[in-house]
């Protein structure tokens, strides 16, 4: 039996079919849940993808944050479950308080697409375990909320933890502070990431395929539970 890995919808999110197609070819099942479900439909992963959802208002992930399906997300996170948060997903996932810090408006505030370069940091995550340590991977990024913040201790805290995840390369494109593109919880259950890996699958349609490895990843940490 393949693993069930849920991809949630809330209204503006645009990146659930790409993520879900990320997913098949993991060969895993792509649950679809809804921001309205009070429950997970028995999935054994979440991916939180990007988007727009209820249109960025107040702040990015703010409202979604508090949507239904949050609460049993945020249950499960803390009970273990991998969770992935993509761009928006990372923003949800931030002001749901699974994991540290914020995001706010590009440095130079502009809407930034394009194809960034990042260095693999932590490869004990359920996200990261088909990487090598320091390995380089070119992922697709779009966002105009996506720097990076924290305060001082909250960085350190990081650093000295091995918590970043994934670094900028090559330049940081948005002002994160300390380039962080992506970060993990303390146990490594959840990942949180603005570049999109879902739209690096297959080198036929993405800058590479460098992102299948994130859910692949996430399979082999379900096998092993």
């Amino acid at each position: 039996m393949s693993a069930r890995i849920g991809v949630i919808t809330f209204p503006g999110t645009l990146d659930d079919g790409d993520a879900a197609r990320a997913v098949r070819y993991a060969d895993a099942e792509a649950v679809p849940l809804w921001h309205a479900d009070e429950n997970l439909h028995d999935v054994d992963a979440v991916v939180v993808p990007g988007g727009f959802s209820y249109g960025d208002y107040l702040r990015a992930g703010v409202i979604a944050r508090f949507a239904p399906v949050m609460t049993p997300v945020i249950e499960a996170a803390r009970a273990g479950m991998p969770v992935l948060g993509i761009c928006n997903g990372f923003q949800i996932l931030c002001e749901a308080g699974l994991l540290p810090g914020a995001m706010i408006r590009n440095q130079g505030l502009h809407f930034i697409c394009r194809d960034q370069w990042l260095r693999v940091e932590n490869t004990e995550t359920a996200w990261t375990s088909r990487y090598e340590p320091g390995a380089e991977i070119l992922i697709p990024m779009k966002n105009i909320d996506g720097c990076y913040v924290a305060e001082q201790s909250t960085l350190d805290e990081l650093e000295a933890e091995g918590r970043v995840v994934f670094r900028y390369v090559g330049g940081n494109p948005n002002g994160s502070r300390n380039d962080i593109a992506g970060i993990r919880s303390e146990n490594g259950r959840v990942v949180g990431l603005m570049p999109h890996p879902e739209h690096a699958i297959d080198a036929l349609t993405g800058p590479s395929d460098d992102g299948l490895g994130m859910f692949y990843s996430a399979v082999d940490a379900l096998i092993k539970a």
